[in-house]
Parts: structure tokens; C-alpha cells; sequence
């Protein structure tokens, strides 16, 4: 094949300036300024994506309820391994997303007794009280019955923990999300896509591409996300973050004269 270009030998090959390729077509995020730039413009499938944020609740389920939304119109499952808070089924179905259609498994806490989690009593509750998460997570991606699937792993996971994940999903025809705490940016991890995430302001989403493949992306890409408050208390929330900042001390000046730096009141 002399003349031909390395990267068009096989997907997994790509050139330091080019974003990578997938021999599989990639999921939309359903934002197309990320989808730009993600290997394959989407969420990839049998391979892992990190998500790591500061804290839960920071915008992560309205970045990923597009992807979660179109999985369910397909007729695939969607399964949810230990999210940290019950999830409102009004602002789910806000996203498009049915509660009634989601698998929820917890393996880290003990469930209501008697009935779903407040917010998901149409979805089903699987619970493995003190069960081995990570071989639930196997299990599901090997089962071939899984369209999409979002785990809150445990903090301090360890790398050789996430690269048996990374082995594990590459026999899923899906996206996979990994949510762990943001401290985990300074370890390594077998996820070949890690996105940082954090709060640009109401309804807004900034996202830091540190690992893809692909060259570096210097800027994290802004978002808007799909609203979850009225028009009218998002103004308010930047009308009062636009005073506050107002109202802070103006930076000191200094002057020099004769060669001396004296600081302005």
C-alpha cells in the first residue's frame, strides 16, 4: 500500500494533529460544538468516558440527557450503577428521558425498603447490598443487553480497577460513563476520552478535554445546557453575579516617581 496514508491502515491510527477514528460510528452527545471535537464527533462506544467533576449535580445528567434520551427511543436499556442522590423523575422527563425505562443498581448502599427511590418509583430497583461493583459492571457490558451506561464509581479507584473495566467494554455497543471526583485528574487511568467538567454560570457547562484521541484542546468548550430554571430567576442569578462583581475593591494601582514604587490609595 505504498502512498497510502498510515492513519487509513486501521482506525486505532491517527496522526498527533488529527483526532482519532472509530471503526464504529460514534453516539452524538447532542451538542455539536463538543461533538467536534471527540474522536469520531461523539461519545465513542466499547471504550470507557470519564467524567470527572467537582462535585455531583454540577450539570453532568443534562450533558449526558441527550445521548440517554435517544438510547430509550432506540428500545435499549439504560442502566445507572450507584448515583449519589435519587433522581427526580419530573426533571427527567424535563430532559425526555422516561424514569420508568431505567435500571437503577446500587451495590454501595442499602435501598428503600419496600419500594424505588423517591423521584424513580417507575424504575427498577436492582440492590446487591456490599456486592463487588466492578464485577456488576462487567457482567453488564458482556451481556449485550445494555444500550448506554453511567456508574458513580468510588473514590481512589485504583488503575488497574479502571483498565479490567476498559478490557470489560470493549464487548459493549454503547457509550459507557465513568463519574468519579475530580482529584482522580492527577492518576492514570485506561480511559482513552477524560472530560473534566464544571460550572460556567446558570445553565451553563464548561468541559475540559484532558485526554482523547487527539491533539491537546487548550480551551475547555462552553455549553449551554437545557434549563432547568425559569427564564426570569437565570436573569436574576446573572444580574446578581454581574453587581457582585461590580462591587468588588478596585485593583491597587502603583506609580514610580524619582525611581520609587509607591502604592495608590
Amino acid at each position: 500500500m505504498r502512498g497510502a496514508a498510515l492513519e487509513a491502515l486501521h482506525p486505532a491510527l491517527w496522526r498527533a494533529h488529527q483526532l482519532g477514528r472509530h471503526s464504529e460510528r460514534a453516539h452524538s452527545s447532542g451538542f455539536p460544538a463538543l461533538d467536534v471535537q471527540l474522536p469520531g464527533r461523539g461519545w465513542p462506544k466499547r471504550a470507557l468516558t470519564e467524567l470527572l467533576l467537582p462535585h455531583p449535580g454540577v450539570g453532568e445528567i443534562r450533558l449526558l440527557a441527550p445521548s440517554i434520551a435517544s438510547t430509550l427511543r432506540e428500545g435499549r436499556l439504560v442502566m445507572l450503577f450507584d448515583p449519589p442522590a435519587c433522581l427526580s423523575s419530573w426533571a427527567l422527563l424535563q430532559l425526555g428521558i422516561d424514569a420508568e425505562q431505567l435500571l437503577v443498581v446500587y451495590t454501595r448502599r442499602p435501598p428503600v425498603q419496600g419500594a424505588a427511590p423517591p423521584g424513580l418509583r417507575g424504575a427498577e430497583s436492582h440492590v446487591e447490598a456490599g456486592g463487588d461493583a466492578l464485577w456488576a459492571l462487567e457482567q453488564s457490558f458482556k451481556s449485550g443487553h445494555v444500550g448506554a451506561l453511567l456508574a458513580w464509581l468510588p473514590p481512589r479507584m485504583q488503575p488497574e480497577r479502571l483498565r479490567r473495566l476498559q478490557l470489560a467494554v470493549q464487548a459493549h455497543d454503547g457509550p459507557a460513563f465513568m463519574l468519579r471526583e475530580a482529584a482522580a485528574a492527577d492518576r492514570p487511568s485506561a480511559a482513552p476520552l477524560r472530560l473534566a467538567l464544571r460550572s460556567a454560570g446558570v445553565d451553563r457547562l464548561a468541559v475540559h478535554v484532558m485526554k482523547r484521541r487527539g491533539p491537546l484542546l487548550a480551551q475547555a468548550v462552553q455549553l449551554e445546557l437545557p434549563p432547568m430554571v425559569s427564564a426570569e430567576v437565570a436573569a436574576e442569578a446573572d444580574l446578581a453575579r454581574e453587581r457582585t462583581a461590580a462591587a468588588r475593591p478596585l485593583r491597587q494601582r502603583t506609580f514610580e516617581p524619582r525611581g520609587r514604587r509607591i502604592p495608590s490609595v
